[in-house]
């Protein structure tokens, strides 16, 4: 039985109030309970078919993720006609009309990644389904986020490949999240902090702009019909780079503030910290502090980085191995 705590809230809520205090071992821990919740239905050789922020619950109280709206759950050798779900949570394969599998909701854990990484839905700014079920189906994926850890984003890329067999299993995904867990378990909480306050400025105009143009329409599940769509295709780095270099790209992040104010889609794929430099001695003062604080977090991102680690447990990890979740939380 599904209980559902009076203190729970959904995830696109949850993330979208807490992104400017978020740490990545906070964000990790996030996807990490949101893989290990996908793995216990996974498990039960079951497909959820529907997975998206919306019905992913956060529990303040337990500080834990857990799976709703279980009605078009079913067993995995179960087959249906209709395309049912979230759009741009939706597999490329199930929306050029192939039967919903386990690696259909690896799909969806990818692109819950990417929104956990950026504080925003995939797609946002889309109002036309078919335009962005084809570019879906062509490989178009989120903007990666500028800082996000290296092997967070290679799993979030192999989760959302549109060949089903290239992404990872449940078990194979749970090990190496949890493994990049256990490693910013380690960080310091001081450089944790400073991490937030670097970040801070920078992302609130960008959410706050981001926000407001946030389609609800697109955010319901509902029955789609598609005709006449190609075979899914991952997108080469030039088309992903022309994509988002348009000025009606939907899921584009911006890297800096200027250029949401000018609405100038030239500026989007300059880097944000071109436009940091201050006019007055006291903020080039407290700009040279960040550049030696952002080089400490970069340094510790650097080490996991360069591990060569390979997960091939199918359990997320060993029963000698437990992760401990501290007293005080994240």
């Amino acid at each position: 039985m599904l209980v559902i705590y009076k203190a729970d809230i959904d995830l696109r809520e949850y993330i979208q109030q807490t992104q400017n205090q978020l740490t990545w071992k906070e964000r990790i821990k996030v996807a990490y309970y949101i893989i290990e919740a996908l793995g216990a239905i996974h498990d039960e050789n079951a497909i959820h078919r529907d997975l998206h922020s919306g019905n992913v619950l956060y529990s303040e109280l337990n500080q834990d993720c857990v799976i709703s709206d279980l009605g078009f759950c079913g067993p995995a050798d179960k087959s249906t006609e209709s395309i049912y779900g979230n759009l741009p949570y939706i597999a490329p394969e199930v929306i050029s009309g192939k039967n919903t599998t386990k690696k259909s909701d690896i799909y969806s854990i990818g692109m819950l990644m990417w929104e956990i990484s950026s504080g925003q839905p995939p797609f946002n700014y889309y109002e036309n389904d078919y335009k962005l079920a084809l570019n879906i189906i062509n490989g178009m994926r989120p903007k990666v986020i500028s800082g996000t850890p290296l092997k967070y984003e290679n799993l979030m890329k192999q989760c959302w490949d549109a060949d089903p067999s290239n992404r990872p299993d449940i078990g194979t995904l749970g090990d190496g999240i949890y493994a990049l867990l256990q490693y910013y378990q380690n960080i310091p909480n001081e450089i944790l902090q400073q991490e937030i306050n670097n970040s801070l400025e920078k992302n609130k105009l960008i959410n706050n702009s981001m926000s407001k143009h946030i389609n609800s329409k697109l955010f319901t599940s509902k029955i789609h019909q598609f005709k006449n769509l190609p075979e899914p295709k991952n997108a080469t780095e030039e088309e992903q780079e022309a994509f988002h270099s348009k000025s009606y790209d939907c899921f584009n992040i911006p890297d800096n503030t200027s250029s949401i104010l000018k609405d100038d889609s030239e500026e989007l794929s300059k880097s944000f910290n071109e436009l940091q430099i201050n006019s007055n001695e006291d903020n080039q003062i407290n700009y040279g502090k960040e550049i030696v604080e952002q080089q400490q977090i970069k340094q510790y991102n650097l080490n996991v980085d360069d591990e060569d680690e390979t997960y091939d447990d199918k359990n997320f990890h060993s029963e000698d191995d437990v992760f401990e979740i501290p007293d005080d939380g994240f």
